[in-house]
């Protein structure tokens, strides 16, 4: 037996942050990058973890993995189509680093992806450049009104 030192509490415990995101769209930032080896070590993959910036799951991260050097022509051609879409919506050119990710909020959809004998997971599946949101249009002024004209019911002759 092991004395713990305090009683625990489970209610104290926050909730499972490694359960997925619900699938929707997301104002996020890449904050962290580095290439990793392919499993089969045949190629290597650019690993993003992004972070939501906004709305109930602020804080929160997600990752993404892009094969950008794969044997396996499709998987390197999505992974760099994606990379090319994510210098699109951040607004960049040409990038000699991923380093040059982060720190750049964008807008980010993503799905649940179920799949058998695996937890469900999240997939990124678009990305877009993230508007600020415009201030509401203030309402235009009321015109001027001439006062109404008296209504001949309700005026009363006085003596």
């Amino acid at each position: 037996m092991a004395k713990l030192g305090e009683t625990f509490d489970r209610n104290t415990v926050p909730a499972d942050e490694f359960e997925p995101l619900p699938a929707g769209d997301y104002f996020a930032q890449v904050v962290e990058s580095e290439m990793r080896p392919t499993k089969a070590g045949t190629g290597e993959y650019l690993k993003l973890t992004w972070q939501v910036l906004a709305g109930p799951f602020e804080g929160r991260k997600f990752w993404e993995q892009l094969n950008i050097r794969n044997p396996n022509d499709t998987a390197q051609r999505i992974a760099l189509q994606s990379l090319a879409k994510i210098c699109d919506a951040m607004g960049l050119a040409a990038i000699d680093d991923s380093d040059e990710l982060h720190n750049r909020p964008i807008n980010v959809r993503l799905v649940v992806k179920e799949q058998a004998g695996y937890s469900p997971k999240n997939e990124v599946k678009g990305y877009s450049a993230h508007e600020p949101s415009k201030p509401a249009a203030s309402k235009p002024a009321a015109a001027a009104t001439k006062p109404a004209a008296p209504r001949p019911w309700g005026a009363r002759a006085t003596a």
